[in-house]
Parts: C-alpha cells; sequence; structure tokens
C-alpha cells in the first residue's frame, strides 16, 4: 500500500516506521504523502489506542530531502509539497491515539518537527536532534513553530529555531524536548514497553483528556500551517536558502547575506 513507509496494527497497537532507510528516511514528495495519507487514515480508526512512530535502518529522520529539493531532472513542488506536511501535522495532532515518537541515530528538520508532534517523545542517549532549517535559510515546517511553542514556550522556541543546533538526547531532554531518555539500541523495547503501559491503563480516560486539551488549539494550528507555507515557499526564492543549499551540497560553510 505505502512505498516510504509501513503502517501495521496488532490488536490496539499501531506501529508506523518511516521506511528509506538507505536515504537515512529522508522525508520526499513521496513518503511526506504518504505520512499524510497514513495519519488521516489512522483518525477514523476506531480499534487502535496507540501508535509508535519509529525509523528504519541506522536513524529516525534526516528530515526534508535536500538532495531532492535542488534535483534538477526531478525537483520537488514546494507548494504541492506544503499542502501535504500541512496535511501530515494536522491529522499527527489529531490522532485518537497516544502517540510515541522512537528517535534513534538522528532526528532533524521535519522529521524532528514531526517527532515534536507526538504525545511521548523517548530518544537514545546519544543520539542527535535538530530544529536545523536555519542552516539553509529556511524556517521549521510541519508545524515545528506550533509544537515547540507548545512543548518549551516562546522565548526558548525562538533561540532553538535561530540557533538550529545539533543536541544529544540529554541537551534535548534537560530542554523539555524530550520525555524520557534511554541507552542506545533500547529506544525500540522501551517504546513497546511505554505502549504496552499505556494500553493496561484506563486509556478511554487518557485519550478523552487528549482531544479536549488538543481541540482548544486545531484554530492557532491551522493559523500556524498556512504561515509557515507562505513563509517557506517564500524563504525557497531568497538568496540565503540558495547559499545555504550550494553550501550543504558542496560541504562547505554558507556565507549568509541576509537577502
Amino acid at each position: 500500500m505505502y512505498s516510504t513507509i509501513e503502517l501495521t496494527k496488532e490488536g490496539r497497537l499501531a506501529r508506523l516506521k518511516l521506511n528509506r532507510p538507505a536515504a537515512m528516511n529522508a522525508m520526499d514528495d513521496v513518503m511526506m504523502k504518504e505520512l499524510a495519507d497514513a495519519f488521516e487514515a489512522l483518525k477514523s480508526d476506531t480499534e487502535a489506542q496507540v501508535l509508535i512512530i519509529q525509523g528504519e535502518g541506522k536513524i529516525f529522520s534526516a528530515g526534508g530531502d535536500i538532495k531532492k529539493m535542488v534535483d534538477p531532472e526531478s525537483p520537488m513542488d514546494i507548494g504541492k509539497i506544503m499542502v501535504d506536511v500541512s496535511r501530515l501535522a494536522k491529522a499527527l495532532y489529531e490522532l485518537p491515539q497516544i502517540t510515541i515518537a522512537a528517535i534513534h541515530g538522528a532526528s532533524a528538520g521535519l522529521g524532528f518537527s514531526m517527532a515534536l508532534g507526538c504525545d511521548v517523545i523517548l530518544a537514545e542517549e546519544n543520539s542527535k536532534l535538530a530544529m536545523n532549517f536555519i542552516g539553509i535559510g529556511l524556517i521549521p515546517d510541519g508545524a515545528g513553530h506550533f509544537f515547540l511553542k507548545e512543548r518549551i514556550g516562546v522565548p526558548l522556541a525562538k533561540q532553538l529555531i535561530w540557533a538550529g543546533e545539533v543536541l544529544n538526547g540529554q541537551a534535548a531532554k534537560e530542554k523539555g524536548l524530550v520525555d524520557q531518555i534511554v541507552p542506545d539500541g533500547a529506544v525500540g523495547q522501551a517504546a513497546e514497553g511505554l505502549a504496552a503501559k499505556f494500553l493496561s491503563a484506563p486509556i478511554a480516560a487518557m485519550l478523552a483528556s487528549k482531544k479536549i486539551l488538543h481541540e482548544q488549539k486545531i484554530g492557532e494550528l491551522e493559523n500556524v500551517l498556512r504561515m509557515e507555507s507562505e513563509q517557506q515557499v517564500a524563504m525557497r526564492q531568497t538568496e540565503d536558502h540558495l547559499e545555504g543549499i550550494k553550501a550543504f551540497v558542496e560541504k562547505r560553510k554558507p556565507e549568509f547575506a541576509g537577502k
């Protein structure tokens, strides 16, 4: 059914795996659409009560596929992509399941935005987490602004977005970006254990609380997604973005001019 992700269900537990390991689970236009489709399908799933999201291979997700962005053969249509990115983020936030992000290796850019949209984030000690859009002259998308603000508040969200620094699991936990740190290699087992704990609790009441807390914020989320889409399309036209992409491909330090 899907070519870049795997969605499986076992009773009340669903598992979604990002499955482009050769590309470090970087999100191309196909994966973004498939994630949006999968989350929208799960919105109407009345059986599943917990969803674990993880990555196949060495890392959780490297974020948006930068190589695809600059591929002259099949350039990604930013306008079309932002529609799917917005669908993905909104459906994830509205899911009637407890969502667990199980991060190993690295979670960057859009991959980190998606993880931040989950109810509980587990990360391995030496995983690398980065809201690093600024490095290529872009802004967070996938509701990165909204999910960061919800977790750590506006002042810290701004600092994190502007710095674009790479944090290990412990540093991310100290900043409130991660809920639980686990030893390297243990995040899958930890996520399964946490899912089992939730499924043996009065989870209907927990999900009712999630619905009450999230529904108040849907209008704000939609506004953030609209603004992110508009601004990201604008940022893609800037000289700084072109320089950031060029420097990334050429593996050198970018020289930004504020244009």
